[in-house]
Parts: structure tokens; C-alpha cells; sequence
């Protein structure tokens, strides 16, 4: 990136490495069992501290608009004891009748992690609808490595979910 070398010591730098750090920290201390999902029913990642699903982002919006789109307060439900925001009324609705169709895979988790046998967050922002599945990565260069073989990682993290969580 311009202006930011390996010996920087910039605001910026340090908070990235810091933020880097955390989400070590609490992917590992996820997978530990140190850390659970904010609902044992459907095990879904809220983040750490939080019982907010997806970040805030309307799970039916990757659907209807074919992107994340951040959802409002004023439009949200508490479904298996997790929180859920969405942009409209209309989708909040849509997600109260039918919650599995719009709810992320594996708990919002990562997918390709899953097809490790391991536990990473999701992130909202990188994501792929497959056979009418929302599936999240980690980030985009997990989510370059889980592109090589959807179909094999699908089937690899539908066999370790959901009794990964519990081991």
C-alpha cells in the first residue's frame, strides 16, 4: 500500500496489526471453546460481546439485491435468541417465514474453515450464494482458496457442521 512500508510505526499500522491480533485471539479463542455462539440452537457467529447476527447486514438483502446492504434496528427480530437487523420490514418478514432459506451456512462461520474442521468468523462482506445458500469466508484470500472447489468444501463443512462447535 502507498505510504505504509514493514518498519511503519503510523496510527494506521499499529491499529491494523492490533486489530490483527484480536481476530487471532478470538478465533482461537472460539475454536478453544472459550468463546460460544450467541445461540446454542442454530450456533450462529454474532461476533465477539454481541448477540447481532451478521454484523448489522440484512441476511435477505445478498438475495434480493445481490449484495451485503446494512440493516436497520428499526427493522429487526430475535430469532433462536440472536439478533438480526434488516433494511426493510418487507425482508424482515421474508426472514420470519422462512429463516433457513436466508440465514448464512454453518452459523455465519466460515466456510472454508468448516471444510477444515475448524472455526473462523465470517465476514459479511465476502460472501457467495450458492444453490440458493448464503456461505461466508473469512476474508477474500480464504474465500480465493474456498472458490478451487466449491462443491468439495460444501460437502467437507456440511459433514464437520454442527458438531464441530461441540467438540
Amino acid at each position: 500500500m502507498p505510504g505504509i512500508t514493514a518498519t511503519s510505526t503510523t496510527p494506521s499500522r499499529r491499529r491494523f496489526l492490533a486489530l490483527g491480533a484480536l481476530g487471532l485471539a478470538g478465533s482461537l479463542a472460539l475454536a478453544s471453546g472459550l468463546v460460544t455462539p450467541a445461540s446454542a440452537e442454530t450456533m450462529t457467529f454474532t461476533g465477539f460481546d454481541s448477540k447481532l447476527a451478521l454484523d448489522g447486514y440484512d441476511a435477505v438483502a445478498y438475495f434480493t439485491e445481490n449484495k451485503p446492504v446494512k440493516g436497520d434496528a428499526a427493522h429487526s427480530l430475535t430469532h433462536d435468541g440472536v439478533e438480526w437487523h434488516f433494511a426493510s420490514a418487507a425482508n424482515r418478514d421474508a426472514f420470519a417465514a422462512e429463516p433457513a432459506k436466508y440465514a448464512p451456512q454453518y452459523g455465519g462461520h466460515c466456510a472454508w474453515a468448516t471444510a477444515q474442521n475448524k472455526v473462523a468468523p465470517g465476514d459479511p462482506n465476502v460472501w457467495k450464494i450458492v444453490d440458493g445458500k448464503l456461505y461466508l469466508n473469512y476474508n477474500a484470500n480464504v474465500q480465493t482458496r474456498w472458490n478451487k472447489d466449491i462443491p468439495g468444501f460444501i460437502t467437507k463443512a456440511d459433514a464437520n457442521w454442527p458438531g464441530l462447535l461441540k467438540n
